[in-house]
């Protein structure tokens, strides 16, 4: 039987709330689990489909633009119509895609569907967060994000595990990683539709920020094109990148005009000039920068700088895991209990931090309790801070704002994120590309220039020295990297340092606009600012 509905604005039971909980988790778990199942996958997926490196690119690329870009977008949507039904849309459009995934018989057409995809994944990551805010007040939302976060990380850090698991299945093949969330999706659809009722509210005169939307949208693909091809296709300073980066301020530029005019902005402009959700995405553009930027390149090291198999890889991972499964079902209860969200958000960057710089003292060598602790406690920072800068911000706007709001932290995180992965990415090679080079030298062996590039060697085609050489140059790479996500990490710990001492309301929504310039200061919508 389906449970009864209430207000957008009215409190849910115990009951009603896990009901709808287990098919909100669900279907969040399997959209950001099929954003990270097929990198493991990806080289036997261009292997079959006679892919080229530059497609191979493009299938993660297709679908981190329209997620990354979209995210907004649907926050906004949250806030005019149906959070039901959006969700329902987003499911479907996530299922067709994931099943066309499945049959692509090409790159291009993969490239394609992955595209679709990523507007499902983009828009399920945010729709859940803003449904689950819509039902809880933020005091107890605490305990319950703790899941949510618990589940992010298990989908992170064990979509290469289970991807590995897949593809070194003769009987099942790379294919199955697309085609088996179809089935729990499905299932998660159906719990949704039973359990899942929020009435929605008619608001007189609402209309979409398209215009906004197109610009924004379009400025940050441009970016993310440029990130993704920069160092690769043609140097940093060039004029490709004059060329897109000035497309890309230009356009951002004439978005943020667009935002400051319009009745329904897709981003409103006076949440995020607050102090609370400024400081917020700060943080979060530097947690997303740093974490998503050094632990994305933990299964290279485990496969080319240890030789780790693809499974192998994966479940060297689970401290990682570990951590932040605990840290962010323990943290939830404790910020649910204690009603303050600060301290828990700072002891978590200080010890994401920390977490970095252990791993930035590993290399070929290290033993691998060394780099597990390290993980450990990289996983227990992330877990602390990552939801609850979210549950910072969603504190200080009414529940009509809650979707732009939560989409705004979410894309910057994310956006955040996809820069870190490139700007590490390319400090990375270019660190393996010097070892090599050093190690060859050192070895006495000759090898042209255009072989020395670590990125594109066939580790089991190599003789034994060099494959040796190889790994030595990854392994000894990879704490670099880690040693630069600290220092931006360190940036997340200002912002966190400088947020004011904020208690959770007991209330889903704003019982009235704060006035007065103690209001202002804490972040809270002021009575100008909620009109």
């Amino acid at each position: 039987m389906s449970a009864p509905t209430l207000p957008e604005t009215g409190a849910k039971s115990h009951r009603q709330i896990l009901e709808a909980l287990s098919g909100l988790l669900l279907v969040l778990f399997l959209a950001m689990i099929s954003s990270t199942i097929v990198s493991v996958a990806l080289p036997q997926i261009i292997g079959a489909l006679n892919g080229t490196q530059s497609q191979y690119t493009w299938v993660v690329t297709a679908a981190l633009l329209t997620t990354t870009a979209s995210t907004p977008i649907w926050g906004k949507l949250a806030d005019l119509f149906s959070k039901k039904l959006l969700l329902e849309i987003a499911i479907g459009i996530f299922l067709v895609a994931s099943l066309a995934c499945g049959f692509a018989q090409n790159t291009p057409m993969l490239i394609a569907f992955r595209a679709v995809q990523g507007l499902g994944m983009g828009a399920l990551q945010i729709l859940v967060q803003v449904v689950i805010a819509a039902m809880i007040s933020p005091k107890e939302r605490g305990k319950y994000n703790g899941y949510l976060g618990a589940v992010m990380a298990v989908a992170t850090v064990g979509g290469p595990l289970l991807g590995g698991l897949i593809t070194d299945t003769s009987w099942l093949g790379w294919r199955w990683c697309f085609f088996l969330p179809i089935p729990f999706t499905a299932l998660a659809l159906i719990i949704l539709h039973r359990t899942l009722d929020i009435a929605s509210v008619r608001r007189p005169g609402t209309s979409v920020d398209y215009p906004g939307a197109l610009l924004i949208a379009a400025g940050v693909s441009v970016l993310l094109v440029w990130i993704t091809f920069v160092r690769n296709s043609f140097d940093w300073i060039s004029w490709q990148t004059f060329a897109m980066v000035g497309a890309s301020v230009v356009l951002l530029g004439i978005a943020v005009w667009v935002e400051s005019v319009v009745r329904e902005p897709v981003v409103p402009l006076h949440v995020i000039r607050r102090r609370v959700p400024a400081l917020a995405i700060l943080a979060s553009l530097a947690v997303g920068m740093a974490m998503f930027g050094g632990a994305v390149f933990l299964g290279q090291y485990f496969q080319i700088g240890r030789g780790y198999s693809p499974t192998e890889a994966g479940l060297l991972t689970i401290p990682m895991m570990l951590g932040v499964l605990v840290s962010s079902t323990v943290s939830g209860r404790m910020v649910s209990r204690s009603g303050r969200v600060k301290p828990y958000i700072l002891v978590g960057s200080i010890v994401l931090t920390l977490g970095f710089l252990v791993l930035s003292t590993m290399d070929h060598d290290t033993s691998l309790v060394l780099v597990g602790g390290g993980m450990l406690v990289v996983g227990a920072g992330v877990g602390m801070s990552m939801q609850n800068l979210v549950l910072a911000v969603q504190n200080t706007v009414p529940l009509r704002e809650l979707g732009a709001a939560s989409g705004a932290i979410t894309f910057f995180r994310s956006l955040g994120g996809t820069i870190g992965v490139s700007v590490l990415g390319a400090v990375l090679a270019s660190q393996v590309t010097e070892n090599i080079t050093a190690g060859m030298a050192k070895a006495g062996i000759r090898v042209p220039a255009s072989q020395s590039d670590g990125g594109s060697l066939n580790m089991g085609a190599l003789p034994e020295p060099i494959r040796t050489i190889v790994r030595a140059a990854y392994g000894d790479a990879t704490g670099h990297i880690f040693l630069i996500s600290a220092c931006i990490a360190v940036v997340g710990i200002l912002a966190v340092l400088f947020l004011p001492q904020v208690r959770l309301r007991d209330s889903v929504d704003l019982p009235e606009p704060a006035t007065g310039p103690a209001a202002a200061e804490a972040g809270a919508p002021t009575a100008a600012e909620s009109r």
